[in-house]
């Protein structure tokens, strides 16, 4: 790169690609120079970076992708920039495929690419829980940033529970973090998450977020006002997004029996949706036997995308497509017969 000061109509840049061609842009400001030159390096960063990660799609599972530290720093800080740029709740459009937890399960998470469409084949909704549980959190979470850097408007990751740095420190992240690269890598990434959007609707009918509703949800608006970057607090609006859970056996509120949040029955599904003139509830959060599980008569359906969860159990993976006039169906990741077969989780046991 070749650069050379001009008169006053500006600076002349003369950038150099020996030996095809060369551009020359003009610029009254330094800074916007800077910006092309970050953008065109992150470009292609960010693709080097991704046909890395794709590498070992044909490798025996757990096999780890050797990047470099600065790359993943590089992506984490782009993503955090691109999270604030938007709305913490995100309206989305048809098609789109919805996503739940996947939990570090990196080979997991290829195949779930290869039945919905690698980006930008397919548009998608995660709902969070990236990190924790197995090995390759990293390899997971950065591939998944990586294309929310390559397609910011149609590939949206939600903030999941895990997406916590209080949580993440204890079930895996941080270790995974310490013994490959570093903790300032894991500081990075707790800084990322807590400018993560916690709300999806597509095409104002189907309410996504990672773990349900709030009773302190009154208005839609009221997402848009919570304030980032922001940890997870311990209780209230935020909170409950990230950690509700449904209950089949309840009216109203109740104690939730993680220890956080609340649970809810089925008459609060039914009266959201008629309040905000919405068809559904996607949500994650829970292992389900078949991947997907709807409760209250189909107007909510908790999706669980890895597949054999932390290895032990015997449940499918999920993913839902809707199509263009909303018409929802499933795709479905089976288990693996090489792992161990447990009976899935119950009474908290086990979940996202």
């Amino acid at each position: 790169i070749c650069a050379k000061a001009s008169s006053n109509i500006g600076r002349q840049f003369f950038f150099f690609f020996f030996p095809f061609f060369f551009l020359s842009i003009y610029f009254e400001d330094q800074s916007l120079i800077a910006l092309v030159i970050s953008s065109m390096a992150a470009i292609n960063s960010v693709d080097t970076i991704i046909d890395m990660l794709l590498s070992v799609k044909n490798e025996k599972p757990g096999t780890e992708v050797d990047l470099l530290e600065q790359d993943i720093i590089s992506v984490v800080k782009r993503s955090r920039e691109i999270f604030l740029s938007q709305p913490m709740l995100l309206e989305v459009g048809c098609p789109i495929n919805i996503c739940g937890d996947t939990h570090g399960q990196y080979h997991d998470l290829l195949r779930l690419f290869e039945l919905g469409g690698f980006p930008p084949q397919a548009n998608y909704i995660f709902m969070g829980d990236y990190v924790d549980r197995a090995k390759q959190s990293i390899e997971t979470i950065t591939l998944l940033l990586c294309y929310k850097i390559k397609y910011p408007e149609t590939f949206f990751l939600l903030r999941g529970n895990h997406e916590c740095a209080s949580l993440n420190r204890i079930y895996g992240f941080y270790d995974e973090c310490k013994r490959r690269y570093s903790v300032k890598l894991w500081r990075i990434f707790a800084d990322c998450f807590n400018c993560m959007p916690v709300v999806a609707i597509v095409e104002d009918k189907i309410f996504c977020s990672h773990g349900g509703l709030s009773p302190e949800l009154e208005r839609l608006v009221q997402v848009m006002d919570i304030p980032r970057p922001t940890d997870v607090p311990d209780q209230g609006l935020l909170c409950d997004l990230l950690w509700s859970d449904p209950d089949p056996y309840i009216c109203g509120w109740s104690t939730n029996a993680r220890g956080v949040s609340y649970t809810f029955g089925h008459d609060v599904i039914e009266d959201f949706l008629q309040r905000h003139d919405l068809d559904l509830i996607a949500r994650a959060h829970q292992v389900v036997e078949d991947g997907y599980e709807f409760q209250a008569d189909r107007q909510l359906v908790t999706i669980f995308s890895a597949p054999n969860y932390c290895g032990e159990f015997d449940n499918a993976g999920g993913m839902m497509a809707v199509n263009e006039d909303l018409v929802c169906s499933f795709k479905v990741l089976r288990p693996m017969s090489h792992y161990k077969k447990k009976p899935p989780p119950g009474n908290g046991e086990g979940q996202g």
